[in-house]
């Protein structure tokens, strides 16, 4: 009996494999994995010394933890053929995105405990943000456990109400490209300064990267921090002001709230 089995072999399990082995959480022994692609199957296998297997029945039969790392699109073929498998015994986390635990438990047949868990892509660099909720029949121990997986790849939060994972798709999920969108903005200015793409890249992703770390470490306000750069009549507050005037802060606000609203239309498809 393995301790956990991904269902699914992307990058996201791949990622969380890499942090649970590298975290001394598991070893290779203890983790197998499926999928009907053979090249990620085998990937995975001679990165992290693994067990592989093309059969998902198998699979949940002989794994105490299942991760289902499967497109949305491919779930309900995938929970059909588990079903007759999903006992009360087994612990079933989803991090598909758009595919909420009610359509989760009826699949697995109404009796699987579920936890359904919405991951960013930076997990796959160890700074990821995960957001955990638990299905109707999922125990304390089921979530506590459930964090504890992808605390090896970054910040994980319990939450009560699935709903709210549409607006955590919006900010944690669909965050990153809006932050990636900045970067090539503030590269943009910087050859547009006289600087050289090299230089300018250089430069931003460390100001992002150090801007992040002040955000996380400094016990500050992002007012308090912002407040530290920013001297009157100085170039900082020159460029906020021009924010400001292109409306920045508002844009950003409504790209949450569109990314919000169609992770909500995508749910209820």
């Amino acid at each position: 009996m393995k301790k956990i089995g991904f269902i699914g072999a992307g990058n996201m399990a791949g990622a969380l494999l890499k942090g649970l082995l590298r975290a001394g959480q598991f070893s290779p022994g203890d983790v197998w994995a499926s999928d009907p692609v053979d090249s990620q199957l085998r990937r995975l296998k001679r990165l992290h010394k693994i067990e592989i297997t093309k059969d998902n029945r198998a699979l949940v039969q002989k794994s105490q933890t299942i991760i289902l790392a499967v497109k949305p699109q491919a779930m309900a073929a995938v929970l059909e053929e588990i079903r007759s498998d999903a006992t009360p015994k087994k612990l079933f986390i989803s991090i598909a995105a758009g595919f909420p635990l009610r359509r989760l438990e009826i699949g697995l047949g109404g009796q699987a405990r579920v936890v359904r868990v919405m991951p960013n892509t930076p997990v796959l660099v160890g700074r990821g943000a995960s957001v955990a909720v638990a299905g109707s029949r999922a125990t304390p121990a089921d979530m506590k456990q459930t964090l504890k997986l992808f605390k090896a790849v970054g910040e994980a939060i319990a939450i009560t109400g699935e709903d709210l994972l549409d607006a955590v798709t919006a900010l944690s999920g669909s965050g990153p490209a809006f932050v990636y969108l900045f970067a090539e903005s503030l590269i943009e200015g910087g050859v547009r300064g006289g600087l050289s793409q090299n230089l300018a890249t250089q430069l931003a992703y460390a100001t992002i990267g150090g801007a992040g770390a002040m955000l996380a470490e400094s016990g500050l306000s992002t007012r308090d921090l912002r407040d530290m750069v920013t001297s009157p009549g100085g170039t900082t507050l020159a460029g906020l002001a021009t924010l400001e005037q292109f409306h920045v802060r508002d844009a950003i606000i409504a790209a949450v709230e569109a990314a919000t609203r169609r992770a909500r239309e995508l749910a209820a498809a």
